[in-house]
Parts: C-alpha cells; sequence; structure tokens
C-alpha cells in the first residue's frame, strides 16, 4: 500500500466505494451471494472484504435474521469506510493467506475479486477452506480475461500508450485469474480439485467514460504508488471514448459486458 497515511488510505477507499462500487461492484456481490446462499443463523466472512459490498447487501437482504457476518481486509483504510457503512458488522483488519479465525468457524465464506491480488494464492485458499464448516460454502470470484472483457482492455491499452508498460501491467492484474484451466489448477494444487468453477455475465455501467478512468486512477492507483497528470488522465478519457464509442449511450453512459468466474465449494 506503498506506505500511505491513513487518512490518505480513507480517501483512496472513499473514491472506491464512490466511483467503483455501484459501477462494478454492487451487481456483482448480489451474483456471489445468490451463489453462496446464506440462510438464517448463518456465520458468514467476507474476505478481502474493501468497502464492505457484500456483507453490507448479505445483512440487508436477510434484515439481520440472525446472521453474525465479519469482513476481513488488509487495508484499514477501506476498513474504515466499510465500518462507516455499518456498524452491525464486524470489520476485522488481517490478510486471506494467514485468517485470524479458528478451524470450522464460519458456515459462509465469499471473496469477491481479491484473489488476483493475494500474495499467497494456494494458502489463501487453503486458510478459506479450513476456517469453513463441514458443509458449509465457500464462492471466490475473479475477472474473466482481459479479452473478454472490451472496457478495460481498450482503457488498460489507453493507459499504456500515454502512461507506460507500468501502468498497462497494473491496470491487467486483475484479470490475470481469467483462464478457467488456470483457476482449475489452482484448485487442485490447493487441495480443493472438486471445486466447482461457472462463468457469470455482467455488465460494467460507469455514467460517463471520465468516471470509469477516475475510478482507477483515484480509487486504486494511489496503493500501486501509480500518479497520472491532468493532461495524462484526459488523454487517457479521449482515447477510451473513442474506442469505447459502440458501448456509450447518447447521454453519455457506457455500458460494457464485464463477465466474471466464480470458484464454489461445498465444503
Amino acid at each position: 500500500m506503498q506506505n500511505l497515511s491513513l487518512p490518505e488510505l480513507k480517501k483512496t477507499a472513499t473514491n472506491y466505494e464512490n466511483l467503483m462500487v455501484p459501477a462494478l461492484f454492487v451487481s456483482w456481490a448480489q451474483k456471489v451471494l445468490d451463489a453462496a446462499k446464506p440462510k438464517p443463523g448463518d456465520r458468514i466472512l467476507d474476505v478481502a472484504c474493501g468497502t464492505g459490498i457484500v456483507a453490507r447487501i448479505a445483512l440487508n437482504r436477510n434484515g439481520g435474521n440472525g446472521l453474525s457476518i465479519t469482513g476481513l481486509d488488509a487495508n484499514p483504510g477501506m476498513l474504515s469506510v466499510a465500518e462507516s457503512k455499518s456498524q452491525e458488522i464486524v470489520w476485522q483488519e488481517g490478510v486471506a493467506e494467514e485468517l485470524p479465525f479458528e478451524d470450522e468457524s464460519f458456515d459462509v465464506m465469499v471473496s469477491q475479486f481479491g484473489l488476483m491480488f493475494f500474495q499467497d494464492k494456494h494458502a489463501a485458499l487453503q486458510e478459506m477452506v479450513r476456517v469453513l464448516k463441514p458443509g458449509g460454502r465457500l464462492v471466490v470470484s475473479v475477472f474473466d480475461s482481459l479479452d473478454n472483457n472490451p472496457g478495460y482492455n481498450a482503457l488498460a491499452e489507453a493507459f499504456g500508450r500515454i502512461a507506460g508498460e507500468e501502468v498497462e501491467q497494473a491496470m491487467r492484474a486483475p484479470f490475470s485469474l481469467g483462464d478457467t484451466t488456470l483457476l482449475k489448477s489452482l484448485c487442485k494444487e490447493s487441495g480443493i480439485p472438486s471445486a466447482e468453477i461457472s462463468t457469470h455475465h455482467n455488465t460494467a455501467h460507469f455514467p460517463n467514460v471520465r468516471t470509469m478512468v477516475l475510478a482507477d486512477v483515484k480509487g486504486w492507483f494511489p496503493l500501486a504508488g501509480i500518479e497520472l497528470t491532468d493532461e495524462q488522465i484526459d488523454e487517457v478519457v479521449q482515447q477510451t471514448e473513442s474506442a469505447l464509442a459502440k458501448y456509450i449511450s447518447e447521454d453519455g453512459r457506457v455500458l460494457f459486458p464485464m463477465p466474471g468466474h466464480f470458484i464454489r465449494l461445498i465444503k
């Protein structure tokens, strides 16, 4: 997290919540929870919870209903924003590779678009299975490959042309687990060969291309130590608008397909 101060982390997390969550992660959270099927009285853990959209929707869906929900993230800024959104959920700092919980502690384990960023993906999956109760449900989502995500493919290329290869590679990182063969191998190597891999379809919907660009520039680039000038941002917006013309409506909204994959396991 580039040694950012807590106020800087909070600012980035707030931008992430305001710019990225509504456009991408609210609708995905619904799909993740549909797959996880939480029931009244379940204990739920949301790993790499970010600002907590999956945990919050789980709580709202069930109206409480005796659910016990914990959100875990390594970023204190994300957790600060999450706590400001809901005090009914336990927000805890920690990493996926060393979950600070006893064996068989949770009925439902979810992790939305975090696996790609874990330092040790095998250890993270093993830890999630370790703390899952027998009969518990695990759902981990990852993005499909960039070739199948036209919006972010165009955006990554624009960042690369204007800001350089390092920034383009940072944009490509979230899509690094898009190959289902790779996912199956990862599950097998992690000791969960029975995990089911399925592809799901969704649509990204930003109010305009500038918001789409700023979601990355302000919502997570600071965590990677990436800074762009206003001129570079303007150029990225212009080039992305040109590349995505067929996905932009008359009122400027940009909507494009954004498929992803789920790793699902019933222990």
